[in-house]
């Protein structure tokens, strides 16, 4: 396995990279974004899953790395939270809150599953 040598190649990285551009774009028009409250939470929580495995990378030990990427999980969390808000109120269909909370559940289990594999387990 090569070592890697810049967050911007942590699959997780990539992965949550992929859910902000998804969640901007599902932000740009229509009612959620006229909702700036509601729009700038859940833009927020999808950048914070991206950037804190970027910061957690550059942290001094894997324990610290980890706690970063239980913020990133968390983040990710959050922006499955909110499009319950968003499709509660009718900003968004089913279908697409449906595609964006699986994009957001994947983005989640890959950092789930990055934090697991440099966690030690006693």
């Amino acid at each position: 396995m090569a070592l890697i040598k810049k967050f911007e190649d942590i699959i997780a990285w990539l992965e949550a990279r992929n859910l902000v551009a998804s969640i901007y774009g599902l932000t740009s028009t229509g009612a959620l974004a006229r909702n700036y409250g509601l729009r700038d939470q859940i833009q927020r929580a999808a950048a914070s899953a991206m950037t804190n495995i970027a910061e957690g990378f550059d942290c001094e030990s894997k324990k610290e790395f980890a706690r970063f990427l239980g913020i990133a999980r968390r983040s990710a969390v959050e922006v499955q939270s909110l499009l319950y808000a968003a499709f509660d109120v009718g900003y968004i269909n089913e279908q697409i809150y449906n595609t964006q909370y699986h994009e957001a559940e994947k983005t989640k289990a890959i950092i789930g599953g990055l934090k697991h594999s440099i966690t030690p387990h006693d």
